[in-house]
């Protein structure tokens, strides 16, 4: 009885109740806040219809160029997408102009006279790509009579030690083939590797005949291509533009796709006819035109359709190869006459390409 009194009574005892609750509330609310917080950081706000747009795509220098799938149609056409091209006194990225040389070869087409020049993405890593092209489908002097030359294209590499560097510039100076400048060398940034080497083009060889683009995992055969495509004997044409066509290609709108475009970088809904990275071939007239073009458009990630995009603001189309199977950009099955009659084939180790190279060259009196 006394203590019930006690309870009821005492002023200490009714404050010291009030200060259990009050506690008790505030940390509820706290536990509500902080896991409300979790929620949003572990669901990266994806389902928050207010979060933050994700900016990092739209930087220039860190894009994404991701290839499409073989087979993956959707269902696309050649469309105009005025919204992408913004006013000509609007120059965007006009600091692709700034990226400097850091290791260069400005006489190389002053010291020949070459037919076709091929640009070789590659990265500082990749010695053994390089050589095995050096070694088949690269090399200079391996259709008489017509000159050639190979330039792979570096950007620089954020894990590159001084001993890699060093290496790199030894190889340079003993094969001059190396171009490196001082963008990033990401998978990200291939769009931009490619338009520094138009740049090159237009600045040091702007009479070049014809130009393949094309990766370091690729099989060319340099011969069917100048004899069957490019034809040394007849007048280089102009605005020229083939390759393997992709048509019928909408913007991958799946955020957890490889190949997301966003419809702030692309809000067209369809892509423009355009060329499969892995290997396209062009008139050296189109390397200026291309780049200039360049600045006046969003530049995406996906380089092959960013080229595709210049192109159709330039007015040009384009064309289809003789043969549909000439240009692959997956790997074909081998067979000694099949390789003798195609431009490319795509996904080689070096030593494969080395195989596959010797294999051709020894077999190719067996086809007609």
């Amino acid at each position: 009885m006394f203590l019930r009194k006690c309870l009821f009574c005492c002023p200490w005892t009714k404050l010291n109740t009030k200060r259990l609750v009050l506690h008790v509330i505030i940390l509820g609310f706290v536990t509500i806040a902080f896991l409300f917080f979790m929620l949003l950081t572990v669901n990266n706000y994806s389902w928050v219809p207010w979060r933050p747009v994700n900016t990092y795509m739209l930087r220039s220098h860190d894009l994404s160029n991701l290839h499409y799938l073989k087979g993956e149609n959707n269902n696309s056409a050649e469309e105009k997408n005025p919204e992408i091209f913004p006013p000509k006194e609007q120059a965007l990225e006009p600091e692709i102009n700034n990226f400097k040389y850091i290791i260069n070869e400005p006489n190389k087409c002053k010291e020949n006279k070459p037919f076709l020049i091929f640009l070789i993405a590659v990265q500082t890593w990749q010695s053994e790509a390089r050589q095995a092209i050096r070694e088949t489908w690269g090399k200079e002097d391996l259709f008489p009579g017509v000159q050639t030359l190979r330039l792979f294209l570096l950007g620089t590499d954020a894990t590159s030690t001084n001993s890699t560097k060093q290496a790199l510039t030894e190889e340079s100076q003993k094969y001059h083939d190396i171009i490196l400048q001082d963008y990033m060398d990401t998978y990200n940034n291939l769009t931009i590797k490619s338009l520094m080497g138009f740049k090159w083009i237009a600045t040091y060889c702007p009479q070049i005949p014809y130009v393949m683009k094309t990766d370091s995992d690729m099989f060319v055969n340099t011969e069917y291509l100048i004899k069957k495509l490019l034809l040394p004997d007849k007048p280089p044409r102009k605005n020229y533009f083939t390759g393997y066509l992709m048509t019928d290609f909408s913007p991958n709108r799946n955020t957890q796709s490889k190949w997301y475009m966003s419809p702030e970088l692309y809000p067209g809904e369809r892509y423009p006819v355009f060329c499969s990275g892995t290997g396209y071939v062009f008139s050296g007239d189109l390397a200026e035109k291309i780049f200039k073009v360049s600045a006046r458009i969003k530049l995406l990630h996906l380089e092959d359709v960013f080229v595709g995009i210049c192109l159709q603001k330039l007015g040009i189309s384009p064309v289809p190869p003789p043969r549909n199977s000439d240009f692959n950009h997956w790997k074909v099955s081998y067979s000694h006459c099949l390789y003798n009659r195609i431009v490319t084939s795509h996904q080689f180790e070096p030593s494969e390409l080395i195989r596959y190279w010797e294999s051709v060259q020894q077999n190719k009196h067996l086809c007609g």
